[in-house]
């Protein structure tokens, strides 16, 4: 899968928080709530990307667009999830994990939902 630049993983962001599609009215409104308002040109430019790598595609919905993603977030995560571990752990998992931990990257809150959904999903398996 493509890698995307930060700028068109926001816009991703807002379409997929939002079902999936968007309008433009609606992604421009998204970032002026987040405090990040941009030209028109870039929500533009950055959207015709997105389309051109097929993270997107584009319907007339009258003289409107609506943007409607072709990729599911979770599927971008696992993506993105793998090319790191590739990239800074050789494939393994216990390594993200171990520096997870070892740096207090993971807060106690974190640990505990995390042995709960651990011990949830062997149970299942049993």
């Amino acid at each position: 899968m493509q890698q995307i630049s930060d700028y068109e993983l926001e816009l991703m962001k807002i379409i997929w928080a939002n079902g999936g599609t968007a309008l433009y009215a609606e992604i421009v409104r998204a970032l002026e709530e987040k405090g990040t308002p941009w030209t028109k040109n870039t929500i533009i430019t950055l959207l015709s990307r997105l389309s051109n790598k097929g993270f997107l595609k584009t319907c007339k919905t009258g003289f409107r667009n609506q943007y409607i993603a072709t990729v599911l977030e979770a599927d971008y995560q696992e993506a993105q999830t793998r090319t790191l571990l590739d990239k800074l752990y050789e494939g393994s998992a216990k390594g993200l994990v171990t520096t997870l931990i070892q740096k207090d990257l993971l807060s106690s809150d974190d640990y505990e939902d995390l042995r709960k959904y651990w011990k949830a999903v062997s149970e299942a398996n049993e």
